[in-house]
């Protein structure tokens, strides 16, 4: 038993100097820190593609998945489907499968994640697209206000939070 104990500890403290002498990933290169993360299998959308698909908009639907802070500072397009990249596992079964779906964020990063997440789930998935990477190309985006909360849905969270100090 003592033996396994020492050969253990012999494997770990040997493993811990070969992470040790790892050379670290440096800010100066970037790509060396790209390599350890998988990378999308989303097609990123140039503007004429995306202009091309939602010329058709019974078709495609689009599906946001900034904060609601980020389109409205930033902008947007202006039919779409708003949900959060946090939460959209959750809300697979609300969104229709009988349409081509364009995933949206600011460069295209998390519009890729959410991307690969709905093609793995079933849907016909054409593609990610940056909105501010759009506008860079020359598109227009749409200033789009944050809707303000309802009296119903103040008086609701006042209910919450006065529930949750007591």
């Amino acid at each position: 038993m003592l033996k396994k104990i020492a050969t253990i500890s012999a494997i770990s403290f040997l493993s811990t100097i070969a992470f040790a002498q790892q050379s670290p990933v440096s800010p100066h290169q970037p790509n060396q820190a790209k390599e350890t993360q998988p990378a999308s299998k989303a097609k990123k959308l140039t503007r004429a593609e995306f202009d091309a698909l939602i010329a058709h908009p019974d078709r495609v639907l689009l599906i946001d998945v900034r904060r609601p802070d980020e389109i409205s500072s930033i902008g947007g397009f202006p039919v779409y489907l708003s949900i959060q990249i946090k939460d959209l596992k959750i809300h697979l079964g609300e969104i229709p499968k009988d349409k081509l779906i364009i995933t949206v964020s600011n460069h295209a990063a998390r519009a890729s994640i959410a991307a690969d997440l709905l093609a793995e789930n079933g849907f016909e998935v054409a593609g990610a697209i940056g909105a501010q990477t759009y506008e860079t190309e020359g598109g227009a985006l749409l200033k789009i206000a944050v809707p303000k909360p309802t009296a119903e849905q103040t008086s609701a969270t006042h209910a919450v939070a006065a529930t949750e100090g007591k």
